[in-house]
Parts: structure tokens; C-alpha cells; sequence
């Protein structure tokens, strides 16, 4: 027991980690279906996309082995593009995907987004092959500062980048719902989308907006992801979408601050259950919690009973 208890702090700053991420990924999920009651089943290829977005800026802008200005500046335009160049893909895939579906069966969507998935997947393996990118952090962060500790816990600089980074957007996410006339349309919208149409809301301009914004956290988390495992291939959006979708069901899909809590539950769930268990379950865990919370509390911790949402 001793053992488990020296090892609870490292898991802890492990599971923030991975919640901030999974929390970024499924506010994606979770803002679409709010509005459109639809799932982006496409929204884990975006996060691969940002992630390939971020390798090849820092690819750009290496040098035998040295990037070739300040190592701020070349993370900042990792981020920054990723999210630029996810947000774009998401609003075209809103565009001329969904967008022409809107008022077809559900099953019409779904099947469409599941086709923009398989094309993206499919369309970097064509460009980028199937060989792992590798992210050489090396360039980035002098050797002493790469890892430091604070007693028996842990700390790389990229995990510590990663947390401040991921909360940080949620921060500035949870900014623009509540104190902008943008959020406050996003909110209207999401509670009744004819009747936001009768107050003169452009719904269409208000889904776009939740498309970008998606997007562009979702690529952001694809970079972090990148940077903190130094690695991304085609299929990375695989997981990482699963991940996304069962912490947004988890904290309540169509509830952006229960999408953020479910994925840092999710988060640290994942690591606490390292502590006890082979490595290898990790990812069981994650669909043990998806089963058990669609049996007993199907529309989440911050969900509303609403059947129509079920």
C-alpha cells in the first residue's frame, strides 16, 4: 500500500495531463451535438490532422537538428497552425458534408460523417504514408530542462506545457461562452435552434463558429499529444476520437463544462488504474467507464434527462 501511495502524485500530474487533452478533444464532440444533435465521428481525424500540422511546422523550421529561431516561438507556430489548419478542415467538412444533410435522418449524418473520416484517414496515409512521424523535441528543450522534480513526483517540461496549455484554452473557451455575444449566441442556439432562427441569430453563421472553434482545439490537443510522445501516424485519430467521445459521454455530451470534466476524469481514471493494474488495461478501463455510465446514467454527470439526447 506504501508503494501506491508514493506513486499517487506522479499518477495525478499523469492523469491531469491526459484529461486536458481528452478534455480538449471531447468539447469538439460534445459542441456539435449540442446544436446539431449530430456526432462528428470525423472530429478524431481532425485531431490526427493537427497533430500532423504541428510535426510538419516543426520539421519546417529544423535544421540539423536545431530549430531555427526561439524554441517558444517554433511551439507557439506548432500550436497556433495546428489549430489554424484543423479549424479549416472542420468548417469545409461542416460545409459540404453535414451542412447540405441538416434536415435528412440522423443516420444520414452519421453515415456521412463516418465517410469524411475514412477519407481524411485515408487521404494523409496516401501523402503521409503509414511510417510514424517523430517529433524531435531535442531541437526544442535544453537537456536540463527536459525533466526536474519536485520530491518523489515527476515533471517534464512538455507535461507541465501540456497542462498549463490545455487548461488555459478550457479557460479561455469557458470566457468566450459566457461573456461574449458569440457564446451567448451558442447558447441560445444549442437550447432551441428554431427559436434562435426566430430572434434573428444566424444559426448557420453560430454552427460554423462551433466547428472552428472545435476544430481548432482538437488540433491543438493533436500537437500537445505530438510533442508529449514525440510521435503521430494516420491512425492516431482512432483512439484519440474514442477517448474524446466517452469523456464527452461521460461528463454529459452536449454539456461543455461536463465534457471538460469528463475528460479529466477520464484522465486520471486511465492513470489511477495503472497504479493497480498492468499497463495493458488501461485502455479497457476507458470502455468499462463508457459501458457502466451509458447502463446506469446514459446522459451523464452534467447531461440532461432529455429522451431526444439519449
Amino acid at each position: 500500500m506504501d508503494i501506491y501511495l508514493q506513486q499517487l502524485p506522479q499518477q495525478l500530474v499523469n492523469g491531469l495531463t491526459l484529461g486536458g487533452v481528452y478534455a480538449l478533444i471531447a468539447i469538439g464532440y460534445t459542441m456539435v451535438y449540442g446544436i446539431l444533435g449530430m456526432l462528428n465521428f470525423a472530429h478524431g481525424e481532425i485531431y490526427m490532422i493537427g497533430g500532423f500540422t504541428g510535426w510538419w511546422v516543426l520539421h519546417l523550421l529544423t535544421r540539423n537538428n536545431q530549430v531555427v529561431m526561439s524554441a517558444a516561438l517554433v511551439l507557439s507556430l506548432m500550436i497556433v497552425v495546428a489549430m489554424a489548419v484543423s479549424a479549416l478542415v472542420g468548417i469545409l467538412t461542416e460545409r459540404f458534408a453535414y451542412r447540405p444533410l441538416r434536415n435528412a435522418p440522423r443516420m444520414n449524418l452519421l453515415l456521412s460523417a463516418l465517410g469524411v473520416s475514412i477519407f481524411l484517414q485515408n487521404l494523409v496515409l496516401t501523402y503521409q504514408g503509414a511510417k510514424v512521424r517523430v517529433f524531435h523535441i531535442a531541437s526544442l528543450i535544453p537537456q536540463d530542462m527536459r525533466v526536474f522534480h519536485v520530491g518523489s513526483t515527476v515533471f517534464s517540461f512538455m507535461r507541465v506545457m501540456v497542462i498549463s496549455i490545455t487548461f488555459l484554452l478550457m479557460a479561455l473557451l469557458t470566457v468566450v461562452i459566457k461573456k461574449t455575444k458569440v457564446g451567448k449566441a451558442m447558447r441560445a442556439t444549442a437550447q432551441d435552434i428554431e427559436a434562435a432562427t426566430f430572434m434573428g441569430i444566424d444559426v448557420d453563421r453560430i454552427v460554423v463558429v462551433v466547428f472552428l472553434i472545435g476544430s481548432a482545439l482538437g488540433g491543438a490537443a493533436g500537437t500537445l499529444v505530438g510533442l508529449l510522445f514525440t510521435q503521430v501516424d494516420y491512425y492516431v485519430g482512432f483512439q484519440a476520437g474514442l477517448k474524446g467521445f466517452t469523456a464527452a459521454v461521460l461528463g454529459g455530451i452536449g454539456n461543455i463544462y461536463g465534457a471538460m470534466l469528463g475528460g479529466i476524469l477520464l484522465g486520471l481514471s486511465e492513470s489511477l488504474a495503472v497504479t493497480f493494474l498492468p499497463s495493458a488495461y488501461k485502455d479497457v478501463v476507458t470502455f468499462v467507464i463508457l459501458i457502466i455510465v451509458l447502463i446506469i446514467r446514459p446522459w451523464g454527470l452534467m447531461g440532461e434527462k432529455v429522451p431526444e439526447k439519449v
